[in-house]
């Protein structure tokens, strides 16, 4: 008996170190089995068409996989979907939605061999109600005088029970602060009782009805401005005063070149400098004892004239003769000079 107690306690000890190792031996397995779980798994939903989107996992051994999967509020089952061992970090689930008032749930997981992550789920998601509206797209403009005439087509295609409606928003120009809003029901509408020759700005938005109480409001749409035309009636109106103004103009013309040319004696007479008689002459025509024209003949020293003498040896007669005739010559070209 006191040998058999030793080797039970070998025995013992034996059986429990055999324990110790094959449990870490298993939590090494299953840690190499088990992988880092999937992050910021979210669902992005836009003009109902939805994705989910999540981070990458990273490992330094092998390519990730992922495997998504999905389940309604109607069947609590999950089942697998177009998502199954995928290396891409999004799946289009927007097949999956075959009617958009469906609670959808869904989790995602990463793969690699037979090591796997823990599931992800996201919260639950109805795309009639979590989906993200769009701008509707303008297709054309027409401008008239007093209307713009707009054409839109709708951001996501038809469906059966959705009624989408058209909420525009209008201002007179680009600085206004006033808008003015219609709500329309067609893809062709128009916005009416505009100002002529005027710049008209309008924004869109999709409203979708679901439910009775219930409303999704779609993202504004960019800006867009158009020039208002001129009506056939202003431009009637401004051909008229151009054409009444052409013929008041030629009509003006046409009077004032007549009483130019009947007048044009009195216009002569008017432009011609006056004739004024020289203040002697007006005297001595007032007065014709004025010796006015004597006392100007007698005004020997005002006139400047040379005296020619003639000198000869010959008979002194003869030389004073000549010197005579010379000053009676000089003093009659004077005279001559004075009357000229």
């Amino acid at each position: 008996m006191p040998c058999r107690a030793p080797l039970l306690s070998l025995v013992l000890l034996s059986l429990l170190f055999f324990l110790l190792v094959g449990s870490v031996r298993a939590s090494g397995t299953e840690s190499f089995l088990r992988l880092p779980a999937p992050k910021n798994v979210t669902v992005y939903s836009y003009n109902f068409h939805s994705l989910l989107r999540w981070s990458p996992v990273e490992v330094n051994r092998g390519l990730v996989l992922y495997t998504v999967h999905f389940k309604t509020g109607f069947l609590n089952e999950w089942d697998e979907m177009n998502c199954t061992r995928i290396t891409q970090t999004e799946c289009n689930i927007s097949w999956s939605l075959r009617k958009r008032r469906w609670t959808v749930f869904l989790r995602v997981r990463a793969e690699l061999g037979q090591a796997t992550s823990d599931w992800v789920e996201t919260d639950p998601f109805v795309a009639e109600r979590n989906t993200t509206i769009g701008p509707p797209k303008v297709n054309s403009v027409t401008e008239s005088s007093d209307s713009l005439l707009i054409r839109v087509t709708p951001p996501f295609g038809s469906e059966a029970g959705y009624f989408p409606e058209y909420y525009v928003s209008y201002w007179e120009n680009a600085t206004s602060t006033i808008k003015r809003e219609i709500k329309l029901s067609n893809t062709l509408f128009k916005i009416e009782n505009l100002k002529e020759l005027t710049l008209y700005c309008f924004s869109i938005q999709v409203v979708l009805k679901v439910y009775p109480d219930l409303q999704l409001l779609g993202l504004p749409s960019v800006p867009e401005c158009y020039r208002t035309t001129v009506s056939e009636a202003t431009k009637a109106g401004y051909l008229s005063l151009i054409l009444i103004s052409v013929l008041l103009f030629v009509t003006l013309a046409t009077v004032g070149l007549f009483h130019l040319w009947r007048h044009r004696k009195a216009i002569k007479y008017w432009f011609q400098p006056p004739l004024e008689i020289p203040s002697h002459f007006e005297e001595y025509l007032k007065d014709p004892s004025v010796p006015a024209l004597e006392e100007l003949d007698n005004h020997p020293e005002d006139d400047p004239h040379d005296s020619l003498s003639v000198i000869s040896h010959g008979d002194g007669s003869q030389a004073s003769g000549s010197s005579l005739d010379g000053q009676a010559r000089s003093h009659s070209i004077s005279s001559d000079s004075e009357v000229t």
